[in-house]
């Protein structure tokens, strides 16, 4: 469940991020203004509501363990669940102000906000939620075949110095 769990809520940082800190200021009302501006723009909220789905399915083996039982109580839960974290939103809009407005002057989130707005600015927010679920199972793929690999080679170097495993 750790590893699943933690790939969901590396899906919801994901959309948070963006934070390349370049230029940082520290949060005042100029900069909340733009980044909340910029928030609504990104219509960041909306996204989150998006992928809450792909975070319960990212959790779903882990807690159901192929049992019927669970599973079907799972998956009722999904739904209250769902609207309980979605009514929940407004926190991380508030933390997404922090953030932003602590990692980009007032003109950087002007530039993103301006960016936003343009045809390609609102494809990018059109496509997150499905290049957000594409990067995730990429993601997946990439981990499980990378650590594996990683795994036979430790092991392969600890043989090669004696060790027995």
């Amino acid at each position: 469940m750790p590893q699943q769990l933690l790939r969901a809520l590396g899906v919801l940082a994901l959309l948070v991020g963006l934070m390349v800190p370049a230029g940082a200021q520290s949060p005042g009302s100029d900069g909340e203004i733009a980044a909340r501006e910029l928030i609504a723009t990104m219509k960041l909220g909306d996204q989150f509501t998006l992928i809450l789905p792909m975070v319960f399915k990212a959790m779903k083996p882990a807690i159901v363990q192929n049992r019927p039982d669970v599973d079907r109580d799972f998956d009722a839960l999904v739904p209250v669940l769902q609207q309980k974290m979605a009514a929940r939103v407004g926190e991380l809009m508030e933390a997404a102000v922090v953030i932003y407005s602590g990692n980009f002057s007032v003109e950087e989130l002007r530039d993103l906000i301006a960016f936003y707005k343009t045809p390609t600015g609102q494809k990018l927010l059109q496509k997150t939620p499905v290049l957000t679920q594409q990067t995730m199972i990429a993601g997946q793929k990439f981990g499980k075949s990378a650590g594996a690999e990683a795994q036979q080679e430790m092991i392969e170097q600890l043989r090669s110095k004696g060790h027995t495993l």
